[in-house]
């Protein structure tokens, strides 16, 4: 721990807990205090967007207007491209005229099947003209909302690869649209935690491109183990309203499975192990003086100190095995230490 040790001066000052001609030893100390003190399983995962699609045509044709700018951020419903659709207009058109004369003639044989002068059946015949035009209107009128292409959700732009003017089918690849607020977090965790993660546990972590901390909660648990790896999948949502988190970044995680509530941590190298139980060194009156203490649940830097320690005691943290019962000390440094965390091994 690289705040715990310092090297010795090369000026021939005396290295931490040295007594320099017999005198007091110098150590580096901690005030005692409580701290919250949560249970986290570290783990990885990958940034996923919380929505992605990948943009292409329904119908095939000429790419007539194209309204997308790359790395542009569009609202739901904004037309991104549309095609030449002057073909089904005609034929939009020649059905909405036929439509007419249809109806016309299904009027007058009502008319005259009203006066019993034709049958049923040729009333039928002319009605059955009007619903069948009117289907394919309809036909023609989805098939042009097709050759219109709006965004199916707020995003951003990515790369195109189509330019106005282009002949693009189903199968071209015109863009992607990407939503990364809030971001998704993906990761899995050993199949002995799973009776210990719950939809809204907390998870804290970092990405590859950054050293700054972000948070997430867990939004959904895949139903069932995976039996190839007996590793359960999680999905985390976290807020990225600046854009920070990139889909496809790296993220090392600490998942919070529980908490302890406020306690006593102390740096592991501050406990000394005895044949009975554990000790640690408190500074009183200038003076060293060995305090039996009990440990409770290990970190990878901290333990617990369930019982023999109170708020606001010295704690001699370096120079320890300079140090004898009674003895003076010389304070060194005052360390600050941040919230503890007990860290599952995974």
């Amino acid at each position: 721990m690289k705040e715990y040790f310092q090297k010795a001066p090369t000026t021939g000052a005396p290295a931490a807990g040295v007594r320099p001609g017999g005198g007091k030893a110098i150590v580096s100390v901690m005030v005692v205090e409580p701290a919250r003190l949560d249970e986290v399983v570290k783990t990885t995962g990958t940034v996923l967007a919380n929505e992605e699609v990948e943009i292409r045509s329904e119908v095939s044709g000429k790419i007539t207007q194209l309204s997308l700018r790359e790395g542009q951020n569009v609202q739901k419903g904004t037309i991104l491209l549309k095609i030449n659709d002057d073909d089904l207009q005609a034929q939009l058109k020649k059905l909405e005229y036929s439509k007419k004369l249809a109806e016309d003639n299904e009027f007058r044989q009502r008319r005259l099947l009203e006066k019993e002068a034709i049958s049923q059946r040729e009333y039928d015949i002319s009605l059955t003209s009007v619903k069948t035009i009117e289907a394919d209107i309809e036909n023609i009128t989805a098939l042009l909302a097709k050759t219109t292409i709006r965004a199916p959700f707020a995003g951003r732009i990515g790369l195109r690869y189509v330019s106005e003017g282009s002949y693009i089918t189903p199968s071209t690849r015109v863009t992607m649209l990407t939503s990364v607020n809030p971001a998704k977090v993906e990761f899995s965790i050993p199949a002995k935690y799973a009776d210990n993660i719950r939809v809204n546990s907390r998870i804290i972590y970092q990405t590859e491109s950054s050293e700054s901390t972000h948070n997430g909660t867990v939004y959904a648990i895949d139903p069932q183990i995976d039996p190839q790896t007996r590793t359960l999948q999680v999905r985390a949502l976290s807020p990225n309203p600046k854009g920070e988190l990139i889909p496809g970044s790296f993220a090392r995680i600490e998942l919070i499975i529980g908490s302890k509530g406020m306690a006593i941590s102390v740096p592991t190298e501050a406990v000394i192990p005895e044949q009975n139980g554990h000790k640690v060194f408190v500074v009183r009156n200038g003076k060293a003086q060995p305090q039996v203490v009990e440990v409770g649940v290990r970190g990878e830097s901290t333990v617990e100190i369930s019982r023999g320690l109170n708020a606001g005691d010295t704690l001699i943290t370096t120079g320890i095995l300079q140090v004898k019962p009674e003895g003076a000390v010389e304070i060194r440094e005052v360390i600050n230490r941040p919230l503890a965390r007990v860290e599952a091994q995974l």
